[in-house]
């Protein structure tokens, strides 16, 4: 990676800077973590330059919990309140957007869910056969008497959960690990899962319970929610094309900010 300074016209951010932002971006690698870098502070730079411009202060200015920003902070709020404005999401605009997604505005489902864990180190190929070999007999067990679960939960499984009978309560999608949480709702519920799960923790027996399937939010439960989402991603787009308009008049080296058509690409 070739660590190079940035300019704005004149002006140079320096590679030391650069590399002291970097610390702030975390990227899969050193050079992602540098690009973000070097583009927020050339983005930055524009803003003030702007600022400057336009003769823009920004004397008293708070953040959100009343403390007063440093002065380039500052400028660049009042910049931004000046020149990058978007209308509010009306209702109508509101009531559009709710019926053209509805699948985003239901409760998740719930699953009741218990389990066995054989723990087992998911890279030793030996480990993870003896623990699908385990967690198999135990599937039979059950198959053949479902009442045992609680009783073979608190003698065979590695999860603390094991004191509760493997129990984990209800589960909703996103809170387990992805393995798991496939096949558990992919289950009928009161049922057992009848192949072993392989996890990053080892191997799980699983039991499914009763099931509570989503259901529809009414509007006026996430108006503010939807009218808060829009404004914001309005926002962002304004504050983008405002951006590269910025970038458009400067003379940028040193960093691409990935202006397309007219905005910048995050």
């Amino acid at each position: 990676m070739i660590e190079e300074p940035v300019f704005i016209g004149e002006r140079e951010i320096s590679v030391a800077a650069i590399a002291a932002e970097a610390q702030h971006h975390p990227a899969p690698s050193a050079e992602a973590a540098w690009t973000a870098a070097a583009r927020a502070l050339a983005v930055r730079q524009l803003l003030l330059d702007e600022a400057e411009r336009l003769e823009i202060a920004g004397e008293g200015l708070t953040d959100a919990e009343g403390r007063q920003l440093a002065d380039e902070d500052a400028r660049i709020e009042a910049l931004l309140a000046r020149e990058v404005q978007t209308p509010q999401a009306d209702e109508a605009t509101c009531r559009r957007f709710f019926a053209l997604h509805p699948d985003r505005f239901r409760t998740p489902p719930l699953v009741e869910a218990a389990h066995i864990l054989i723990a087992a180190d998911p890279a030793d190929d030996l480990a993870m056969g003896l623990a699908t070999g385990d967690a198999r007999t135990l599937i039979r067990q059950l198959q053949a008497d479902p009442s045992r679960f609680s009783e073979l939960a608190r003698s065979k499984s590695a999860c603390p959960s094991r004191e509760q009978g493997g129990n984990l309560g209800q589960v909703q999608p996103g809170q387990m690990v992805r393995p798991f949480e496939e096949a558990l709702f992919a289950m009928e519920p009161e049922s057992l899962c009848p192949n072993p799960v392989r996890t990053r923790f080892g191997v799980h027996v699983i039991r499914a319970g009763r099931r509570a399937d989503g259901r529809a939010l009414p509007f006026e439960a996430v108006h503010q929610a939807i009218a808060d989402y829009l404004e914001e991603a309005s926002y962002r787009r304004a504050l983008s094309q405002y951006i590269a308009i910025l970038a458009g008049r400067a003379d940028v080296r040193g960093v691409d900010l990935g202006v397309v058509d007219g905005q910048l690409v995050q």
